[in-house]
C-alpha cells in the first residue's frame, strides 16, 4: 500500500532562515479572514418596520421631541453603521510573501521532524489509510496532514472518514495547514511539486 523513502528536502524550501515569526502570523491570519463569512446583518432606520406614527406631540409633553420611534437611540430602533452582510474581511498577501510564509512554515515543520516523504495508495477503504496510520505509528496522532499530487476519488473516499487525517493538494497547501499539523505525510510527487512551486526558480 505504501513505500516509504527518505529523499533530500531542499534546502531552499525546507531550510531557509526564520528571523521572526510576524510574517508566518499574516498569512495565517489571511487564510482564517478568507474563510469568514459576512452572515451578521442588522437594520438600518429605514429598514425596521413600524415607527410611522410620531411617538407624542412636539410641544407640550416636557419630554424630548421623537418623530419616530425607529430611532436608533431607542430601543428596538435601527443599528446605526451595523453589518450589513456585504463586508469583505480578506485580507491581501502577495504572492511572493505567501511563498515566503510557506517555506519558513515548512523549515519549522522539517526542524520539528514532523515530515515524512511517503507513497500512499488506497483502493477507496477507510481501512486502508487507518492500516497505513498504524503501520506508520500516527494512529493516535491528532491532526495528520496529507500532501498529495493529485487527490484521487480513491484517496479522498478512503480518508474522508478519518477525522485526524487532511488531505490536500500539494499546490494548495497553505500555513495555516502545516502550522496545525502534527504530523505531515507528503507523497514524492507532492514534494516535487512543492519544491518546483516554492523554488528560488519561481520568483
Amino acid at each position: 500500500m505504501a513505500e516509504s523513502t527518505t529523499p533530500k528536502l531542499s534546502k531552499e524550501v525546507f531550510g531557509v532562515e526564520v528571523t521572526n515569526h510576524q510574517l508566518l502570523k499574516l498569512a495565517y491570519d489571511s487564510h482564517l479572514a478568507a474563510q469568514r463569512e459576512a452572515s451578521a446583518v442588522t437594520k438600518r432606520r429605514g429598514e425596521v418596520s413600524g415607527g410611522g406614527k410620531k411617538p407624542w406631540k412636539q410641544k407640550g409633553t416636557g419630554r424630548a421631541r421623537f418623530g419616530s420611534s425607529r430611532n436608533p437611540i431607542w430601543r428596538g430602533g435601527g443599528i446605526v453603521f451595523g453589518p450589513l452582510g456585504i463586508e469583505n474581511y480578506t485580507k491581501k498577501l502577495s504572492t511572493s510573501a505567501k511563498r515566503v510564509a510557506l517555506r519558513q512554515a515548512l523549515t519549522l515543520a522539517n526542524k520539528d521532524k514532523l515530515i515524512n516523504v511517503v507513497d500512499v495508495k488506497s483502493t477507496g477503504k477507510t481501512r486502508d489509510i487507518a492500516d497505513f496510520l498504524k503501520k506508520h505509528k500516527l494512529e493516535s496522532t491528532r491532526r495528520v496532514l496529507m500532501v498529495v499530487d493529485d487527490k484521487t476519488p480513491e484517496l479522498a473516499r478512503s480518508t474522508k472518514n478519518v477525522q485526524s487525517v487532511l488531505l490536500v493538494r500539494a499546490n494548495y497547501l497553505s500555513v495555516f495547514h502545516i502550522l496545525n499539523a502534527d504530523a505531515i505525510i507528503m507523497t514524492p510527487k507532492a514534494l516535487a511539486v512543492v519544491e518546483q512551486w516554492l523554488g528560488k526558480e519561481s520568483k
